[in-house]
């Protein structure tokens, strides 16, 4: 039985259809919100919410949090930007690859308090709502740096490493030898599979979390970016691609301790609050409000009698007398 040795990389990122190029980056991004739009306007249904409230605090979310990405990355990776031999205009290239989450996440908090209120909507209860599919969406976006062959690890010669070509970045795919066969540049810990994996089982954490504790007040938001850090903090150390570091740590490490430590402090501090009342749905008219318009009513029992008849004893059940 022959034995997986590496787990192979694409060689091509970009197709050209005439022109427009497709990028498989962009397509991986747009597919992470999708899901997480669907996955965040069921909760929110769930929950109380009108339907719709979603996608119309999206349309300010998901900008801001591609520019709060981007501007991460640019200031925590600026050398192949503005370093010696880099080019200041590929800054604005987010179809290469590039987008820092916790750039996004700021950003993206901040478009959504806009949505959040113009529609009236608590931001806290709303994150909740939001938080699983936010990382159903990052791990989705990670198969994009995959077909980039980027943010890979430490090199290693284990079953599940990933073999890694060299790569032409402006044009999408992997060099090629003389012979026309790509240039592999070796074998490294996948750690684009790694928090992709990762990531799915938070957002398993924070539904069972949900749906058991009744989080409520941005908990369940909180405990998505406790959990999403822990991991994150590891994968982290794994990875060998160029970073602005301090003390010879990447500044991730760094980032991820201390927003991990308040995400657990957040959790504490509001521990033992209530679950908001949202009842956007029912003024609206929505799903929750015409189920218990069309349910039947109870029949009678001892706590609630029937209503008392117009019959008069004795009376056969005629028309009330004259008066």
């Amino acid at each position: 039985m022959t034995v997986l040795a590496a787990i192979p990389s694409p060689t091509q990122g970009v197709w050209e259809l005439g022109p427009f190029p497709l990028r498989a980056y962009a397509l991986c991004i747009i597919a992470g919100i999708v899901l997480a739009c669907w996955l965040s306007e069921r909760r929110w249904v769930a929950r109380g919410g009108a339907p719709g409230d979603v996608l119309d605090i999206a349309v300010w979310m998901v900008p801001f949090g591609i520019v709060g990405g981007r501007l991460y990355h640019v200031i925590t990776t600026p050398e192949p930007y503005f370093g010696e031999g880099g080019d200041p205009l590929r800054a604005f290239a987010i179809w290469e690859g590039g987008l820092g989450i916790w750039g996004a996440i700021a950003l993206g908090a901040l478009g959504a308090w806009i949505g959040c209120r113009r529609r009236g909507i608590p931001l806290p209860a709303f994150g909740d709502a939001l938080a699983p599919g936010i990382v159903l969406a990052q791990a989705v976006g990670r198969l994009g740096n995959w077909f980039n062959n980027e943010l890979y690890g430490r090199a290693t010669d284990l079953p599940w490493a990933l073999t890694i070509y060299r790569w032409d970045a402006s044009a999408g795919r992997a060099l090629t030898g003389e012979d026309g066969e790509p240039l592999v540049l070796g074998t490294f810990h996948p750690t684009f599979l790694y928090e992709l994996l990762w990531n799915v089982g938070v957002a398993v954490l924070v539904i069972w979390a949900d749906r058991r504790f009744q989080l409520s007040h941005g908990r369940a938001f909180a405990l998505y970016v406790a959990a999403y850090c822990a991991g994150r903090l590891w994968i982290e150390m794994l990875r060998i691609d160029t970073a602005e570091q301090f003390f010879g740590v990447r500044l991730n490490v760094f980032t991820s301790v201390v927003v991990g430590l308040l995400a657990v402090a957040y959790l504490v501090w509001q521990r033992g609050r209530p679950r908001e009342e949202i009842t956007r749905g029912a003024e609206s008219g929505g799903p929750r409000a015409r189920q218990r318009t069309a349910e039947p009513a109870s029949a009678p029992t001892a706590e609630t009698p029937a209503p008392e008849s117009d019959e008069r004893p004795g009376g056969g059940g005629g028309a009330p007398p004259a008066r």
